[in-house]
């Protein structure tokens, strides 16, 4: 019985010395797995790595600059492109031309603020100026003496009144002379020195319309061929033909063209309109003239005939 129990126990400790042992090339057999695992990842690591530092790290590009630096490069010449650009409106262009075309320019607008001053005074003075005219014409109408015109016309300062005391002087004048023709001439000649003087009065200022509806375009070709020649010096200073260095130049010139016709062409319309009027008032200036004659007529003929009845009541 004992020889059993001690056979039973070296049994068991055979048994559980073996367990052990196998117990222990267990996890010596399973630690090679994960060592065997191990390089794979770690050659998978550096795989993953290489991009990031290419990412970040600014490659040289074959000019020196790095490829981050590229687009800021690129930039650059479009923001001095914006700096260079110029803003073409009059103004600016006026400002940036030549002191040649400035005087040039402030010329023809001169030129042209004088135009429509002189057009809006113009337009006043002949609209009074012609209305009045048919007034006095009205007024004196029914009148059959220089002396009942002049009492219908007043006090009142006008080309008629002119007309009416320069015929009774040159009756007053005249007095004692037998021949009427004479005094009809004479009378005539003095009704022609007032109609030419109010020609000239009426027409003042229209000799400076027709002077600048005629010389204002060529005022302006001036400016240009000046602005145009400044810009060919400056092609040939620059060295080059391009259209941004040579189309400034060319612009400032095109505008004292553009100035000159601006000042030309409504003097030349406003000189033709005041021509017309001009004409409509020198035609009532000229039935003032003829009715003034024709009472100076009356007159002589009532004397002629009031002298014939006191000479025939005398003679009686």
């Amino acid at each position: 019985m004992f020889r059993i129990v001690l056979k039973l126990l070296v049994a068991l400790t055979v048994v559980s010395s073996g367990s052990a042992a196998f117990a222990q090339q267990a996890p010596a057999a399973s630690q090679p797995a994960p060592v065997a695992s191990q390089p794979p990842v770690q050659s998978l690591q550096p795989t993953a790595q290489i991009p990031a530092p290419a990412a970040s790290s600014p490659q040289a590009a074959p000019g020196g600059a790095s490829v981050v630096d590229a687009p800021e490069n690129a930039a650059k010449p479009l923001k001095a492109t914006s700096v260079t650009m110029r803003e073409f409106s009059p103004w600016s262009m006026f400002l940036s031309a030549d002191i040649v075309v400035k005087s040039v320019m402030i010329g023809l607008a001169f030129a042209s603020l004088m135009t429509w001053t002189i057009f809006g005074a113009k337009m006043i003075e002949l609209s009074i100026a012609q209305g009045k005219m048919r007034r006095v014409l009205k007024k004196i109408a029914p009148s059959r003496s220089l002396a009942e015109a002049q009492i219908a016309l007043g006090d009142k300062d006008s080309v008629l009144s002119s007309l009416l005391n320069a015929a009774i002087r040159e009756a007053r004048l005249s007095a004692g002379i037998s021949s009427d023709s004479g005094i009809k001439e004479r009378a005539a000649s003095s009704f022609a020195e007032i109609v030419r003087a109010e020609a000239r009065r009426i027409r003042l200022g229209m000799g400076l319309l027709a002077s600048i509806g005629a010389t204002s375009p060529f005022v302006g070709l001036f400016g240009t061929v000046w602005g145009i020649m400044n810009s060919f010096i400056g092609i040939s200073k620059s060295q080059t033909t391009n259209l941004a260095v040579v189309a400034p130049g060319i612009a400032e010139a095109l505008l004292a063209t553009a100035l000159g016709l601006v000042a030309a062409i409504p003097a030349v319309i406003i000189y033709n309109h005041f021509a017309r009027v001009t004409k409509g008032y020198m035609e009532l200036v000229g039935r003032a003239s003829g009715a003034a004659g024709r009472l100076l007529s009356r007159d002589l003929d009532r004397t002629h005939v009031s002298g014939a009845a006191h000479s025939r009541a005398a003679a009686e």
